[in-house]
């Protein structure tokens, strides 16, 4: 009898330096295509929290999936998106390169999940966001 395994990783990632390059508009952006973009690669995102300069992810993935193409769908192509569009920011963004992958099981989702969730209150004295 095969067994259907749900794997969970909490991935995370900052901007070049930990400059705060990450505003408001650009955070509505990421908060629409993080999830999209997961989709794409058969990944559902539960958990996601943005700050001026890290991105936290707490996303289900398929048992056979490419890691590090994921992470370049979800890096690169929103900062190749963000940078194109003047609307979206107009200083741009940059990742900076790496990421953190930790596993996470199910028994302790919704305490990461929650976690992820309360970045902005955690991070609260970083500065003025960007609009």
């Amino acid at each position: 009898m095969r067994m259907s395994a749900q794997l969970y990783v909490h991935l995370s990632w900052t901007t070049v330096q930990r400059r705060p390059m990450i505003g408001h508009s650009e955070t509505r952006f990421l908060s629409r295509f993080l999830p999209a973009e997961a989709q794409r690669h058969n990944c559902d995102v539960i958990a996601t929290g943005i700050v001026p300069d890290h991105v936290h992810v707490l996303i289900r993935i398929p048992r056979k999936l490419d890691l590090p193409r994921l992470l370049q769908g979800l890096k690169g192509a929103s900062a190749r998106l963000i940078n194109q569009s003047d609307e979206l920011s107009k200083t741009g963004i940059r990742w900076a390169s790496g990421y953190d992958a930790r596993t996470v099981s199910p028994g302790h989702l919704k305490r990461v999940a929650d976690y992820v969730k309360g970045q902005t209150e955690r991070h609260q004295g970083m500065g003025t966001l960007r609009g």
